[in-house]
């Protein structure tokens, strides 16, 4: 009840309530611009600016790759937005009207083009955490999967795959020592492609850790005033993955009971009343152990992972569906989509292989897209791709592993709330139509206060 925006979010009432939601919207929309802004100032200045004509370019790169990366989550949220490209130096052009999604998409694409072919063909990590060739193209690989262009999107994840900058994190064993829980404490793994940076000085991660427990961890850990799992999944989702698959497992991606060693204090997951505490798979509260910073939570205060924007896990992941939506269930998309596999302790990556080759075209997209899921669980991938492909995952009470998909628009999710075309965007902020009367609100939304 803190932050009614998510209650109506998922009850999908936001129509009803779009002036309550406006101020979340607002920030949304404003650092976005702000960032905008900045990129076309960037874009426009530098070429004045007397400088060594490469380093010229590379900066007006890294420009072009903000204003992308910022107008793709921009028209994703909302639809068609107001487009500047030019900086705002005067009140001149502010009441913009909202351009075309398809408009927005092709700057973005250009944008991403540019930086693509202008950023060195090095990682993130090598160039002191400055955006690389590699950076923006698994953004515009990710473009391309938002706009449905699989072949674009194939040949954009493997020339990053034949790159050879990156590999999977690898299973040093079975617990504290997997991959997931590297990637959850580790900087700078050769899977990241790019990350958020956080330190302890100039810009921690907030609140972050806390997420990873109900509000039931605060009498546990006393380095922040409180704790709650602000996202994580209904128990049903585990249901999600196979009993043998490694990232279901406690203390992967999940959690259900943590002892703090500076107390010996325990937070143990609540179980809803009527339900049996080993049925982990229908309890509502599961710990979102991926968010965890034991250093943080136990002794500093302070949050210093960088947060992983996009691993190579996903540009294999999108190389496998790609292929398959473009050119059919291929060697090399199988191959993909067993290395992911087989990383989670399912099998061999030969077997793994053979198996998926022998999947119908339809049944191997489908397998991709469950194999998001369950790579993906905590990293807000799963919305893009409800929107991109029309459909909406429902996983099996009965059978683990098991997972159909029905159609977006009138699915029931969690809450037990059905989607309606209007949800698939958020509002205009009210806020926003004030002081630009021209901006036209998205369906099913308030006009005004």
């Amino acid at each position: 009840g803190q932050e009614l925006t998510c209650q109506y979010s998922r009850l999908l009432t936001r129509q009803q309530w779009t002036n309550t939601v406006s101020g979340t919207i607002d920030g949304v929309w404003d650092g976005c611009y702000d960032a905008i802004n900045v990129a076309n100032g960037a874009i426009k200045h530098i070429p004045g600016i007397t400088m060594d004509a490469a380093t010229s370019a590379r900066l007006i790169a890294e420009a072009k790759f903000f204003r992308a990366f910022n107008y793709f989550y921009l028209v994703k949220t909302f639809g068609a937005v107001p487009m500047p490209t030019e900086p705002y130096e005067s009140l001149e052009n502010t009441e913009l009207e909202r351009t075309a999604v398809a408009d927005v998409y092709a700057l973005i694409e250009s944008d991403l083009q540019a930086a693509v072919s202008t950023l060195p063909a090095s990682t993130w990590q090598a160039t002191s955490h400055r955006i690389t060739k590699y950076v923006a193209e698994q953004t515009l690989c990710s473009v391309y999967m938002q706009e449905g262009k699989y072949a674009q999107a194939a040949a954009s994840a493997k020339d990053i795959i034949a790159s050879g900058k990156y590999s999977l994190t690898t299973n040093d064993n079975t617990g504290l020592g997997s991959a997931y829980n590297k990637l959850r404490t580790t900087d700078d793994l050769p899977e990241v492609i790019y990350a958020k940076e956080y330190n302890s000085t100039i810009s921690t991660s907030g609140w972050w850790t806390t997420y990873a427990f109900s509000s039931a961890a605060t009498g546990v850990f006393d380095k922040y005033s409180i704790t709650e799992r602000v996202y994580g999944p209904v128990g049903r989702y585990l249901n999600v993955y196979s009993n043998n698959d490694l990232r279901r497992a406690e203390k992967q991606f999940f959690v259900t009971s943590y002892t703090n060693p500076t107390n010996n204090k325990t937070w143990t997951m609540p179980v809803d009343p009527g339900v049996q505490s080993s049925d982990l798979a229908y309890n509502d509260h599961i710990g979102c152990w991926y968010y965890f910073d034991e250093a943080a939570m136990e002794s500093t205060g302070k949050g210093t992972k960088d947060w992983n924007v996009y691993r190579y896990a996903e540009t294999l992941l999108d190389a496998a569906e790609a292929i398959a939506q473009s050119s059919g269930v291929t060697d090399e998309a199988a191959g993909y989509l067993a290395q992911i596999q087989a990383r989670a302790q399912l099998g061999t990556e030969a077997d793994l292989k053979t198996a998926l080759k022998s999947l119908s075209k339809d049944d191997f997209i489908k397998a991709c897209w469950t194999e998001r899921l369950k790579e993906f669980p905590l990293e807000f991938k799963i919305w893009d791709d409800c929107l991109r492909t029309g459909q909406y995952p429902v996983i099996s009470t009965t059978n683990q592993g098991s997972v159909t998909y029905v159609n977006l628009v009138g699915a029931t999710n969690a809450a037990g709330s059905t989607f309606k075309a209007s949800d698939l965007l958020w509002p205009i902020s009210l806020n926003e139509k004030q002081r630009n009367p021209n901006l036209k609100q998205n369906d099913g939304y308030a006009e005004s206060n």
